[in-house]
């Protein structure tokens, strides 16, 4: 299968265009967040005040990087367990976030938020942050330094190896692939 060249912003005809199963090269700008970042991110919106960036077609990678080495953008940057951003995913959502990168499973309220937004939910391995980390080709810090790891960060990835786990329609990889994977065994 050949992998699908996906440029930043992701719109929502873009989004459309991404099927549960696709691997996808993605470029472009990208935030950096985990669950202290994403809870201050929604207690600034439920007091009516701006987010520290543009969540307009946004995407944001669940990471909390290590320090850089001397000579490089980032340390490793493996993605961390989405399910703990489950509470925040839909707020995001709805001010413009669409995409997300994560490793894991998603609660159905996540999922109907995809639905509802066009929202596309990326996996990267596990594991391979170091790896993952030599895509990240710019890296600057934007709010939140007292959260340190999960500060909020903007990042410039090339070909950032990923795969749809939930589409814009809802489709799931984890659900498609075990069902086929039982359908074979009949």
């Amino acid at each position: 299968m050949e992998k699908k060249r996906v440029t930043l912003p992701l719109t929502e005809e873009l989004a459309r265009t991404l099927k549960a199963g696709d691997e996808v090269l993605l470029t472009g700008t990208i935030y950096t967040s985990r669950d202290a970042g994403h809870k201050r991110m929604c207690e600034t919106l439920a007091k009516g005040e701006k987010l520290p960036f543009n969540p307009e077609n946004a995407t944001i990678y669940y990471v909390g990087p290590t320090p850089a080495k001397p000579g490089q953008v980032i340390g490793s940057a493996g993605p961390t367990t989405s399910g703990r951003m489950d509470a925040y995913a839909p707020t995001m959502m709805s001010v413009g976030a669409r995409g997300m990168i994560g490793k894991g499973a998603r609660l159905p309220e996540v999922v109907e938020a995809m639905k509802k937004y066009s929202g596309v939910y990326f996996g990267a391995i596990g594991g391979a942050g170091a790896l993952l980390a030599r895509c990240i080709k710019k890296c600057e810090l934007v709010a939140y330094e007292d959260l340190g790891a999960e500060a909020l960060r903007e990042l410039y990835v090339e070909d950032m190896p990923l795969v749809v786990i939930i589409d814009s329609e809802g489709n799931n990889l984890y659900e498609l692939g075990r069902q086929d994977y039982l359908n074979s065994k009949k």
